[in-house]
């Protein structure tokens, strides 16, 4: 992704100085802002093509920034919290931010995230998401496992069409429970956690240590793809 813009987002001096050294020798075109407010007008006169942003700043805050770039644009956020943070963290995600880090991360982590969500805004939508062994075929609501066809049932597919359309995000649990249930409720939390449960058994080769369907420990579901 050499040359795509990248908008780094901090109110902390040091980690604004490395994130676009590192950035930079990357290939990336790099801005920086140090605050919420300075963010937003940045965002809609430079069009970065993702934003890094912290989510404890002065003046306006990450979840504001999240919540008026929703308002009108898509670009890809990946919001960075601190140890301690997770409802800040989850509130972001809901709000529409794409990932997360929780500080301290290394670079090369934060590349990695980078390159998923920028593959995914530029390749075209597809109708077919191959993870792993497992292929999702959207069209026809066909899912295969090498040459195996799987059986789901309706809510199974729900579920694993919203995470394959999503493939390379994390949702929350609210999403996923929004999305596919209708709403947030504790019986259907529960019953989150079961649905994920059947798609590993017949997705995975080791439901226990699912490779395919991730838990984001605290936040939701992750569908991994392939580094390409």
């Amino acid at each position: 992704m050499t040359g795509s813009r990248v908008l780094i987002v901090d109110d902390e001096p040091q980690i604004r100085r490395a994130l676009r050294a590192a950035l930079a020798a990357h290939g990336y075109e790099v801005a920086l802002a140090e605050d919420g407010e300075q963010a937003l007008e940045i965002i809609p006169t430079w069009t970065p093509d993702l934003v890094v942003l912290d989510l404890v700043m002065p003046r306006k805050d990450g979840l504001e920034v999240v919540r008026e770039t929703r308002a009108w644009s898509d670009v890809p956020i990946i919001v960075l919290s601190a140890r301690g943070q997770e409802g800040d963290k989850i509130a972001a995600l809901d709000l529409g931010a794409d990932d997360y880090l929780t500080k301290p991360f290394g670079i090369g982590e934060l590349l990695a995230r980078l390159r998923a969500l920028l593959r995914r805004r530029r390749e075209p939508a597809t109708q077919a998401i191959t993870a792993g062994e497992v292929t999702i075929d959207l069209e026809r609501r066909l899912v295969r496992r090498g040459d195996e066809d799987i059986h789901l049932t309706p809510r199974e597919y729900d579920l694993l069409a919203v995470l394959a359309t999503n493939a390379g995000r994390v949702l929350t649990h609210r999403q996923l429970l929004e999305r596919v249930w209708g709403g947030y409720a504790a019986e259907n939390s529960q019953q989150l956690r079961v649905y994920i449960n059947y798609l590993r058994r017949k997705l995975e080769r080791e439901p226990s240590r699912p490779a395919i369907i991730v838990t984001e420990p605290g936040v939701g579901y992750r569908l991994v793809l392939p580094e390409s």
